[in-house]
């Protein structure tokens, strides 16, 4: 029976592309939906309006759709600031939210005094012993914002990654919920909508963890019920190194012109991390199947970009010519002769954009670069070779018949005449692929 009460939400912000990094986070949430038969929600967290592009939205919505992560309802946070400022009344009104003064440099100050002591630098609440006339002095000066105060004692949860964890909340600082200028900041934002939302199960990275932890508290206070909160290792590079400065340049947007298939992407970031192998699946319905969230670890994980051509190779071998239709029919290529064209292509080709490269040599002939050592073989062949319309049968009998009369034999033999047929050294069998060539080669 479905479990329609799990509701899993991924919440980009309209600031940038995806990347990578936080596909691997909506991969796992969706797949935790989609196995319980529950709710996935896309929400867009656009509260900072100077950043937030409704452009970047746009172009969310869209990678998701090519990456087949459909949503059952989107939010967005900009129209529920409303709900936050509740949310922050209630806070006011039970003492856990106050108003806090400190520029960036004086706590900055603060934390590098803290440092020095050899103290945590842990926000020292000295706001919370301002006299009113004080505050009034203050807000004259300078906006003020506000942070929730934390009940010093540990905060404790079972994660759905990491296991048991605890964390004393006197090790953490008081966490800014709204900034000075009114913007409401991701904590109270986040918190509010998990809660009104019904989200039952969040996956996150572990670089969230602490933040977690004062979010149990934050729902708590105002009146909620925490969801099951499980942390995904951070991808790292090939060589462990950090993959921060290089989300640039692997945005869905770039892997999806680079050629990457999107079951390629998904297949992979729905088992990156975990002990089950990374194993090509035909649909998405075959993701969810095999999905398991135990399955997942600790250790920070290993992400090469390269991994995914593999995937992407094997996908396009294995695809049906339904599925290359429209590249296909956009080349010219004959409906009589799709069929055999896309069984000869399919299991050649590393990305779609090399199936124009097929058709090029299939219809206007290859204009091979023969080695010096081979050119009087190539010659003496050619002159051997039958006439068009070559036939399935043509490559063996041709090159039995360049056998006998130039002694040549194994690989000697065919790689040069591969070559001079096709410009390349390898690619499909030439018994099938001569059938096809529409003129000869152009030595």
């Amino acid at each position: 029976m479905p479990d329609t009460k799990t509701v899993t939400r991924f919440a980009p912000s309209p600031t940038g592309h995806i990347h990578v990094g936080n596909l691997r986070t909506a991969v796992l949430n969706w797949a935790i939906a989609r196995k319980a038969g529950g709710t996935f929600i896309l929400r867009l967290d656009d509260t900072d309006p100077e950043r937030s592009k409704d452009e970047y939205a746009d172009a969310i919505r869209e990678d998701l759709e090519w990456l087949g992560l459909t949503w059952d309802r989107e939010e967005r946070q900009s129209t529920r600031l409303d709900r936050y400022a509740a949310a922050a009344d209630a806070m006011r009104a039970s003492e856990r939210l106050y108003e806090a003064f400190e520029t960036p440099t004086e706590l900055d100050l603060k934390r590098k005094k803290q440092l020095n002591m050899g103290k945590p630098p842990v926000y020292d609440r000295a706001a919370l012993a301002l006299s009113e006339q004080e505050k009034d002095r203050l807000r004259a000066e300078r906006g003020g914002h506000w942070r929730f105060k934390l009940d010093h004692a540990r905060i404790e949860w079972t994660d759905g990654i990491l296991g048991p964890l605890s964390i004393d909340a006197a090790s953490v600082s008081d966490p800014v919920l709204i900034r000075g200028d009114g913007q409401v900041l991701y904590t109270i934002a986040s918190v509010v909508d998990d809660t009104e939302m019904g989200v039952t199960h969040v996956v996150r990275g572990s670089d969230h963890v602490t933040n977690t932890a004062t979010q149990i508290q934050i729902i708590d206070a105002l009146g909620g019920t925490a969801p099951a909160f499980a942390h995904h290792s951070l991808l790292t590079g090939p060589q462990g190194e950090a993959l921060s400065k290089r989300l640039g340049t692997l945005s869905i947007r770039d892997l999806r012109v680079a050629g990457i298939e999107p079951m390629a992407l998904v297949s992979m970031m729905a088992r990156l991390g975990s002990s089950q192998p990374i194993e090509l699946r035909g649909s998405m319905e075959e993701i969810v199947a095999h999905f398991d969230l135990d399955a997942f670890g600790v250790a920070p994980t290993k992400f090469n970009v390269d991994d995914l051509k593999p995937l992407t190779a094997s996908y396009l071998a294995a695809l049906p010519r339904a599925g290359a239709e429209a590249e296909i029919a956009a080349l010219g290529v004959p409906e009589e002769s799709r069929d055999a064209f896309w069984t000869v292509v399919r299991e050649n080709i590393a990305t779609r954009a090399d199936i124009a490269g097929w058709w090029e040599l299939m219809q206007n002939g290859a204009s091979p670069e023969i080695p010096e050592d081979d050119r009087a073989f190539v010659a003496e062949a050619l002159a051997l070779l039958p006439p068009q319309p070559w036939t399935e049968e043509t490559w063996g009998e041709w090159t039995a018949a360049v056998k006998a009369a130039t002694g040549r034999k194994g690989a000697a033999l065919f790689k040069p005449l591969r070559l001079a047929l096709t410009g390349r050294t390898t690619g499909p069998g030439m018994g099938d692929l001569m059938p096809l060539l529409q003129k000869g080669p152009r030595v």
